[in-house]
Order: structure tokens, then sequence, then C-alpha cells
């Protein structure tokens, strides 16, 4: 029996919750999923190539073998347009598993963006380019092309569950996983979040104080803290 399975099919997240998805920010998801978003939140290892990008989409995934990148290369090759390549490379220095030209055929072909728990390399290329990358290293070592792995496959990816046709979002704050299942739900509840945070934010362009609009003063008016009215070294 073979050591690598690849899934040709993915059942994806509709394309209608991906576009509204596009609107919400990772922190707003992460908060509108309540409990569950701290384990939906990849570790803060995983940072953007470049800034100002944001992405949401279908989760491809590919689960690489140390030192090489060829189920990476078999998972872009199946992608579609709009998804989010998700790659892991649990031997993360061992080989690059994403460059110049994956980028250019990503490009190519309408992805969304790249998630790689990994490196990534030719960095200043796949910048100008502009492609949406995320990943945890930056470093040039040569990948090999002969591993196995699997392709569109559940993977974990910086400490989060993905399945194939999950909803991956995307910004400067780092990349959140919603479950296919729970999308609809949690970006609706997201969209509720950023309203009412648009509403505060006129407030405060009005005068008001964080201070009160956060709930902090009627929390901290409960605990009972002694305030003196002098400095610490009088």
């Amino acid at each position: 029996m073979s050591p690598s399975k690849v899934y040709l099919k993915v059942n994806r997240v509709a394309a209608e919750i991906v576009a509204q998805a596009r609107e919400v920010t990772v922190a707003d998801v992460h908060e509108a999923m309540g409990p569950p978003g701290r384990a939906a939140l990849m570790s803060a290892r995983m940072r953007p190539l470049k800034d100002g990008q944001k992405i949401a989409g279908p989760a491809v995934t590919a689960f690489c073998w140390p030192g090489d990148n060829l189920m990476m290369h078999r998972a872009l090759y199946l992608s579609q347009p709009g998804d989010v390549l998700v790659v892991v490379c649990q031997a993360e220095l061992s080989g690059a598993q994403w460059g110049d030209l994956a980028t250019r055929y990503a490009l190519q072909k309408g992805l969304a963006g790249v998630v790689v728990q990994g490196c990534a390399r030719d960095v200043d290329q796949v910048r100008a380019l502009g492609l949406p990358v995320w990943s945890t290293h930056i470093w040039p070592i040569h990948p090999d092309k002969s591993g196995h792995g699997f392709v569109n496959a559940p993977v974990v990816c910086e400490g989060v569950n993905v399945r194939p046709g999950d909803l991956i979002i995307a910004d400067g704050d780092g990349v959140i996983c919603v479950p296919r299942g729970e999308a609809s739900r949690v970006v609706s509840a997201a969209q509720g979040k950023m309203r009412k945070e648009d509403e505060a934010a006129e407030k405060v362009r009005a005068g008001a104080a964080v201070w009160d609009l956060s709930g902090a003063a009627e929390i901290y008016a409960r605990m009972q803290v002694e305030e003196i009215d002098g400095a610490y070294d009088d």
C-alpha cells in the first residue's frame, strides 16, 4: 500500500460565504466563534510576507515529507481559483515549501493565497508579485521533489485542525480556520460584531471614551480598587 494519498476532490465552503468572509477581520471572526475561536487561531509564528494583505477562501491541503515539497506541488496543481493552499511540513527548516515559480503559477490559477507551516523563499520576488503568503519561516534551503505525503486530507497547521474545504481567513493579525459547517453562522456573527465596532468608532469620533464604551469603567467600579490622589513616591 502506498504511504501517500491524494484526494482529487474537495467539498468547499460555499462561494457566497467566502465573499462575505473577505469583508471581516481575523480578530472579529476569532471573537465571533466564542471559546472555540482560540483553538481556531494558528500560532503567532504564522506571519504574512507582505503587510496589508487579506484573504478568505476554502482550504486545499498538503502534508509534505521532510525536505520535500512534491505534495505541495500536487495540491497546487489540483487547486481551483479562490482556494487557499495550506501546506504543512513538520520538519520546517528541512526544505523550502514555497517560492517564486510556485507563486507565478498560483497567480495564473487565481489562488486567493497560501499558508505554509515551514519555509518560504524568494520572498523579494513573491512580495513584488503580490500573491498573499503567510509562513512560519523564511529560508532558501533547497527542497527535493520525491517525498511521500498527503493532499486534500486533514492536516494540523500551527496547532489548528484544517480539513479540506474549511474556510481560511488571514490578515495582518494572523490566520484562522473556520470549520466548513460553522462558516455561515460565524461569518454572520463577525459581520454583526464589525457593525457594532463601527458604531463605537463613530462615538469615539464624537468624543466618547473607550474606557466607557468598552465596559472597562463598569467592571473597574465593581472591583473596589483603591485610588490614591497622589504620586507613588510623594
